[in-house]
């Protein structure tokens, strides 16, 4: 039980050192002018990227995301990942101990 309570310890200082994190996906979306006759009616010259993700009540919200700070958000979204793992490692692990009792 010793090894198991060790164990959980080191998976909640994982979590705390992971860093920021965020939950959802990145998409990128063009866009027109809406001017009648523009040539971006045939091929949309304007790109924007967006963070899509579901709120406390699951609706969906949309955040832009500058060029300039998509890696940063990419990153951002692989630590979510990570801390997901870890999380379900150390429900695993509080099972373990609690049925040791």
């Amino acid at each position: 039980m010793h090894n198991l309570v060790k164990r959980r310890d080191a998976l909640l200082k994982q979590l705390v050192a992971g860093g920021n994190f965020v939950k959802g996906s990145i998409t990128c979306v063009c866009g027109t002018c809406n001017r009648a006759h523009c040539i971006c009616t045939q091929t949309p010259t304007t790109q924007a990227y967006r963070l899509t993700y579901k709120d406390g009540q699951q609706k969906t919200q949309i955040v832009y995301v500058p060029r300039s700070r998509i890696s940063e958000m990419h990153r951002l979204i692989a630590n979510y990942a990570r801390a997901r793992k870890l999380v379900q490692q150390i429900i695993e692990t509080n099972i373990a101990i609690f049925k040791k009792g």
